[in-house]
């Protein structure tokens, strides 16, 4: 398991990059001497491509992973200094050489983005913590700034005199490892730790971790690289789904066809894992298919300039170098051929009396290992959450991640807890950050598609309203069900009080006779108490009407909360809260609005807050208290005695 998530965070930084990765791979089909249409001067982005910008992408991936945009900014400048001494270490390496022997080339650092973007992140993420409400009101910037720029530079020496030598060692070893595979023709036998590690998980980590940057450094040496059709041949699969086509039984052959489909054209691998887990002989199938493509590839000299991600035979034909099509061509189909027979001949000489295959449990095991449901569940029509999936968390998202859904986690919480599921954590982020180890996650309908992108794993529910969306019940209901023995008997979670809302929302900010009659003016309204408050930036209120444009921020119930973009919170001095009444409720894209509420988190001290007036306004009670206050401390008793 622990190899499964490793591989999977290794994963996580590689594929938000791949299409960087296919760009960088078509400059090179494309404008380097051998390629489609030679061209010297375009051929130049080539190198420096490879070199810095995809290492220090995929570093800036990783690190954003571990401590958002703050891990990922470190995580990006530390590298490089990995990067930095690589080259010092080749350049003396190459000025030793004696007369006659091959100098060294650039050592690309893939490897090493992957080691120091996430760890710069992490020590950048403890130091945070240290002082952590300790600074005070007024140099929180000045602190920030300093001590991400100097961790940065720190950990760029790092990785200038540590890291970069130890990892130089660790791709030239694998470098040699390779190479000896290749000169004695045992190259395929790679197959043997591959295809079993991709049905149980473990692929990302051989692919991720190793074959992909050894992929890239030999691409660029040599304009492509048989490795990166190591993993991703669409072959042996396409044999093994053919095979239960004609030879399997029940669901499972009736399946198959489609599986196939989705498997040899989308590229997604894993819907056949569950007819090997059902059958595991059938990995001597798999192995022997494998086999053969890489042979099939070794012996014809042909490769892909860049990784062919997902696995379909569109993308590796579009990663295919010039002249390579019908070696890749026979390298897919002999994988297929002979996965086909092999697997075909264990079906036929299976014994037994004809009773269904039981690919729904195999599905549920691989799922198991997973640790997510897998789309294969959606081939097999099975539910979203079956029995024996246990949800654990709950992520609302939002494009910024400090407003909308922090308040609809906040609603959402209070209902689990109260149906006595104390242990499900329910948590709000911005959709850019986002990781897919989620089991359910919350959006607007607006949003659900970009937060599937971030976590195609989870379940996804689409609200318009995250103050009472039914959407909440039936996601209680779901986890009333899928729960051994019902409820956990935890304790419910409460927060705590965590200061008065005059922490964040002061008297000033308060006005209970809102002036504005249309969506944009109730923006500017509340924004520019947040500006007089010394919150933020006068800029910040144009940050609060473009979030607007891009999804509402009405609330439901009568509620509105505008605020900036995620990228505008490096305009935000201090977290800061605004409030605004109106007699005559605003039209709020098609809902009404009477009370609007500006807001600015520059950290977590807010969410107490908005947790409070997300129980505030499912409270009618407490709305119909708000509604007939007369001064600011009333509203601020109102929101103080709600607790969560």
């Amino acid at each position: 398991m622990h190899v499964q998530r490793f591989g999977t965070f290794l994963s996580n930084m590689i594929m938000p990059n791949i299409p960087a990765l296919i760009g960088w791979g078509l400059f090179t089909a494309l404008f380097i001497d051998v390629g489609w249409l030679p061209n010297a001067d375009l051929a130049t982005f080539v190198g420096p491509a490879i070199h810095y910008l995809l290492p220090i992408l995929i570093a800036a991936t990783g690190g954003q992973m571990v401590h958002g945009q703050r891990g990922a900014v470190v995580g990006a400048f530390a590298t490089m200094g990995v990067i930095a001494g690589s080259d010092l270490l080749v350049a003396e390496f190459n000025a030793k050489l004696a007369e006659g022997e091959a100098p060294l080339g650039q050592i690309h650092m893939f490897i090493g983005a992957m080691i120091m973007g996430p760890l710069a992140a992490y020590v950048m993420k403890r130091l945070d913590a240290i002082w952590d409400g300790k600074v005070k009101p007024g140099f929180e910037m000045l602190v920030n700034m300093f001590s991400a720029g100097i961790t940065a530079f720190v950990m760029s020496i790092v990785g200038f005199f540590i890291l970069a030598p130890i990892v130089n060692n660790v791709m030239e070893a694998l470098g040699n490892a390779v190479e000896t595979l290749v000169d004695n023709d045992l190259l395929p036998l790679t197959s043997i730790i591959i295809e079993p590690a991709k049905v149980l998980f473990l692929n990302n980590a051989i692919n991720h971790g190793v074959l992909t940057p050894l992929g890239i450094q030999e691409a660029a040496e040599q304009g492509k690289s048989v490795l990166f059709l190591l993993e991703a041949n669409p072959g042996p699969g396409l044999g093994l789904l053919m095979a239960y086509t004609f030879f399997g039984r029940g669901i499972a052959r009736a399946t198959a066809p489609g599986a196939a489909i989705i498997q040899f054209f989308g590229g997604i691998h894993e819907v056949y894992f569950p007819y090997v887990l059902m059958k595991p002989k059938l990995i001597i199938a798999m192995i022997l298919g494998g086999m053969t493509g890489v042979f099939v590839n070794v012996s014809l000299d042909v490769g892909l300039r860049a990784p062919a991600a997902p696995g379909s035979i569109f993308a590796v034909y579009a990663q295919t170098a010039k002249g390579d099509y019908l070696g890749v061509t026979l390298g897919v189909f002999s994988a297929a051929a002979v996965t086909f027979a092999v697997a075909a001949l264990l079906l036929r000489l299976e014994s037994g009396d004809g009773e269904d295959d039981d690919l729904a449990g195999a599905t549920a095991d691989m799922e198991s290992l997973k640790g997510k449901r897998s789309v294969a569940s959606a081939l097999l029509g099975r539910a979203p959450a079956d029995a024996d999936r246990e949800i654990r968390s709950i992520v609302f998202a939002c494009d910024a991640g400090m407003g909308s859904s922090a308040m609809g986690a906040s609603v959402l919480r209070k209902k689990i807890h109260a149906a006595g599921h104390g242990e499900v954590t329910v948590v709000n982020k911005a959709i850019a950050n986002l990781t897919d180890d989620y089991d359910i996650v919350v959006s607007h309908q607006d949003l659900t598609d970009r937060a599937k992108l971030q976590t195609p794993s989870a379940l996804h529910v689409s609200v318009d309203n995250f103050m009472g969306s039914p959407k909440y019940d039936e996601i209680v209901e779901l986890i009333d069900e899928v729960s051994s023995g019902g409820a956990s008997g935890a304790a419910p979670v409460t927060g705590g009080h965590a200061g008065t809302s005059g922490d964040v929302l002061a008297r000033s900010s308060i006005v209970l006779g809102g002036t504005a009659t249309s969506r944009d003016a109730a923006i500017t309204e509340a924004g520019q108490l947040l500006v007089n408050a010394g919150a933020v930036d006068p800029a910040y209120v144009d940050a609060m009407h473009e979030r607007e444009r891009s999804v509402s921020t009405a609330m439901g119930n009568g509620l509105a909360i505008p605020h900036g973009t995620n990228e505008a919170k490096g305009m935000i001095r201090n977290t800061g809260i605004s409030f605004v009444r109106y007699d005559e409720p605003i039209d709020w894209n098609g809902k009404p609005a009477e009370f609007v509420l500006g807001i600015a988190g520059a950290g977590d001290d807010h969410l107490a807050l908005l947790a409070r007036i997300a129980e505030t306004f499912t409270d009618q009670e407490a709305v119909a208290r708000l509604r007939a206050a007369t001064t600011a401390d009333e509203v601020l008793a109102v929101l103080d005695v709600v607790r969560v």
